[in-house]
Order: C-alpha cells, then structure tokens, then sequence
C-alpha cells in the first residue's frame, strides 16, 4: 500500500523531514525531524516541529514512530520534544551505541552517559519489518555516512537519509568518526538495486543557485544522472573521488550541540546544579 508523504523543508539547515501515513487507520511516522537552534545564542525553539504537530492534529493522525536515520551532525533532533508531546516511539538503527561510544570520548562524558542506545525506545535491525497502521515499512542498514546510517522503505518509497542526495548534489560525506567511502559506495549500490521506479526522498538538498530545493528522485534519475555514483562508476573511482572531496570540506556548522544532542534520542545536556544546560566545545579533537 503506497503511503501518504508530506514533506517540510527547514531553509536554515537544508533538512527535509517528513510525515508518513496511513490514511486509512491514521497511523503516522515521523521521519528526521529539526529542532531549531541558535548558535550565536545558545537558543533552542520548536517552530519546526510545532509545523509537524499542527498537520498532525489537523489531519487527525496519531504518531506511532519517531524515526532517525542517523545521529546527525547538521541539525538538532526535536524528537524529544516531539515525543513529549504527540507521542510515538522513537527509534534508529541498531548500531547508534557505536556512534555513542565514539562521541563518549570526543566530548568526555561522564559515567553517566551509557553508550548502549537505551536513550531511544527501539533500535532496528537491518531488514526488520514493522508497520505503521496498515503500512508495512522495513529498516535497511546503509552504513558509511555513519555506521549506524538507516533507511525506512515504505512500499515503493525510500527514505535514504544522508546516503544519496539530488543527482546533481552527489552523495554524503563519509569523513566523520566512523564514516567510510567504501561502506557509503555499497550502502548506495543497495538503494540502486530497488527497481528504476522506486522513489527515493532525501534527507538534505544543497540545491546549485539555478534550482529551487528538491527531495524526491528515482532509482532510475540516480543511476542516471547522480554526479558522483551514477551507472558506470566503480567503487575504487567513487573511494577516490568521494575522500578528496570530504578533505576540502568544513565542519557543519552545528556540528558539536548537534551531536551532543542526537546521540541522546533528541534530549539536551541535563541542567547543572545552577538550572542551566550547557553544550562542550572540545578544542582540537574534531
């Protein structure tokens, strides 16, 4: 059964979030949702997510899923927050605790920060099935962006996270602590091998100056047309191709508070003694 999507895009961090559902039972997934934050004042604000709880109470849905493709490194989850307030389980792929032990050491957290994924309500194995009302939607594990990076098929549409962007955007990067080219080049060949047809939505659009934003292709546009990784290329060109780039890039700008966020299932730092959370800024370690 195909699903409804709708799809709303955050200008500031180029992040497309959707609302999956099923229009028969009202069952709704909510994919990849933006928190919004200031990095000049430290403030967070739920705009973005409000827009996703006004369609969600005016279509009269009920919010089964809260679905993270990844740890992100380019925006705030509001899943918390959401799940605070329309409920849902969130959850992400089975591997987050690696991300986790990994960023433990970047920022330094303390023993109380446990690195076994229990801060998400279900971590999903690659190939596992679950259902969202009467839809039937299955978990694919695409590490190389990451290595907990998942997709969420529903029927004949794909969810690919930061793996694939618009053909003529490319691909992630894979030059973040776990990140690896050759792991991204097969996770993508995976997503390729779904039939010409199947639409594919991404997660981010960096659209050149001569396009408006976009977040949906094909199978068969990206095998066609995709800069880095169309029909033809090989894994040892795409490796080469895909580390020189990442060399030249900049960090994301909200890089660090993103992180220390995400790997939290979207819960900010707890508040120290003085009622104030903060985020840590390690020096030289990324």
């Amino acid at each position: 059964m195909p699903p409804n999507i709708n799809a709303f895009f955050d200008p500031t961090t180029w992040t497309i979030c959707y609302v999956v559902y099923d229009e028969m039972t009202g069952s709704c997934a909510i994919i990849d949702p933006v928190l919004d934050y200031d990095p000049k004042s430290g403030r967070i604000r739920t705009a973005s997510a409000d827009t996703l709880i006004e369609f969600i109470q005016r279509q009269q849905l009920t919010v089964e899923w809260i679905l993270e493709t990844h740890a992100h490194a380019d925006h705030l989850s509001s899943a918390y927050y959401l799940r605070s307030k329309v409920g849902g389980k969130i959850a992400i792929g089975k591997k987050i605790p690696a991300v986790q032990e990994t960023f433990k050491k970047v920022f330094n957290l303390g023993d109380e920060f446990i690195p076994d994924g229990h801060h998400f309500d279900h971590l999903f194995d690659d190939e596992e099935v679950f259902q969202v009302g009467k839809l039937t939607a299955k978990a694919l594990l695409v590490p190389g962006h990451t290595p907990a990076d998942m997709a969420y098929q529903f029927d004949d549409a794909i969810f690919v996270g930061d793996t694939l962007f618009m053909p003529d955007v490319g691909t992630a990067r894979a030059d973040f602590p776990g990140g690896d080219a050759q792991k991204l080049y097969r996770s993508i060949q995976k997503i390729l091998s779904f039939p010409p047809q199947t639409r594919l939505f991404m997660c981010h659009d960096y659209p050149p100056n001569d396009r408006d934003p976009a977040w949906e292709s094909t199978v068969a546009q990206e095998l066609a047309n995709n800069i880095h990784v169309h029909e033809g290329v090989t894994e040892e060109a795409f490796i080469k191709l895909r580390n020189e780039r990442d060399a030249t890039l900049e960090a994301p700008v909200l890089l660090l508070p993103s992180i220390q966020t995400n790997i939290r299932a979207g819960e900010t730092p707890s508040p120290e003694d003085n009622g104030v959370s903060y985020f840590k800024i390690p020096i030289k370690m990324i």
